[in-house]
């Protein structure tokens, strides 16, 4: 069992939180609004209440906020971070889809990691599916692929882990940087959304020739 603190009620958090619980491990809801989180926790079959501001119980912190807000929320937990690993699940990109608000050369996972406190370690996960697909599972009967990134090995072992206890096939990507690829891949997404698929319900993933 993985202790995890889910920061935020939106679609996201809900759907990861579920798939947490159903993979038997121990989650924490976060809001800023506590009747929202009170809510959503009651919604799910198991899930805790945190109190915003005060250190998440979770080993695992699953930032799942708007990126607008997710730098200010790493740095009002400050200290209470230590020895956490932060879970990003954000995408920071423009409200026109076109682009990012980034710095140019940087991600958000980056601009993330640069305002955590020191002995915590930004993994970036889950960015390139839908919270409707995440809540599903599978596409035509195969797990979903969720990409990893992170310069830390033992952060991203412990993340992996926590993907498969969710049904899910954890793909290592390599090391933090990366994070800009897969906010890349992201933006693609909304794209064919936008143009091509006219929908969320797809995901992307690998497919492995022998």
């Amino acid at each position: 069992m993985i202790r995890i603190s889910i920061i935020g009620v939106g679609n996201m958090a809900g759907a990861l939180a579920d798939r947490a619980l159903a993979g038997g491990n121990a989650v924490e809801i976060i809001g800023r609004d506590p009747v929202k989180a009170q809510e959503l926790a009651a919604a799910l079959d198991g899930a805790t209440v945190g109190t915003a501001g005060s250190a998440p119980a979770g080993d695992i912190v699953v930032l799942a906020v708007p990126y607008a807000s997710a730098k200010a929320v790493v740095g009002e937990y400050g200290a209470a971070l230590q020895g956490k690993v932060i879970l990003d699940i954000t995408n920071p990109v423009t409200p026109d889809f076109t682009g990012f608000v980034t710095p140019e050369g940087s991600s958000g996972a980056q601009e993330i990691a640069n305002a955590a406190p020191a002995g915590a370690h930004v993994v970036k996960a889950f960015n390139t599916l839908f919270s409707n697909v995440l809540a599903a599972g599978s596409v035509e009967g195969r797990p979903l692929d969720v990409f990893i990134a992170g310069d830390d090995a033992r952060a991203k072992a412990r993340v992996a882990v926590f993907v498969e206890s969710l049904g899910l096939r954890p793909m290592d990507t390599g090391q933090l940087s990366m994070a800009r690829a897969l906010e890349n891949v992201a933006l693609m997404q909304l794209g064919l959304m936008a143009h091509s698929v006219k929908h969320n319900n797809f995901a992307l993933g690998v497919s492995i020739l022998d």
